[in-house]
């Protein structure tokens, strides 16, 4: 890195089939300064599944539920060391950019991620 130049920090949002909430806060996230963005599922049918891949590249990692960490947990600890997972507590039922959703996202993640 350059001198005056940030650091990027890559934050990865993973929820079930990433299909509403995981991509909501992808897209709600995507313009945060210093931050890049990518979202996942856990589950077979994802749109994006999870990967060892993604995983590496995240340095701060979301999840939507307690039982999505416990199970990116059993599947990939290798992967997990020295990563921030922080599980956010929301359930699936919200839409895809439901606003709902959003003000949620807005209240429970900006206080882990770089300040602008």
């Amino acid at each position: 890195m350059m001198a005056g130049e940030r650091h990027v920090v890559n934050v990865l949002f993973i929820c079930g089939r990433n299909h509403l909430r995981s991509p909501t806060a992808e897209q709600v996230f995507a313009d945060w300064p210093g931050v890049e963005t990518a979202s996942a599922g856990l589950n077979p049918e994802a749109e994006s599944p999870v990967t060892a891949e993604v995983l590496e590249w995240a340095e701060i990692i979301f999840v939507m539920e307690p039982a999505q960490r416990s199970k990116l947990s059993s599947r990939f600890q290798p992967y997990l060391r020295a990563k921030r997972v922080i599980c956010l507590g929301i359930p699936d039922r919200y839409e895809f950019m439901e606003p709902e959703l959003i003000r949620i996202l807005q209240e429970k993640v900006p206080r882990y991620l770089p300040r602008a």
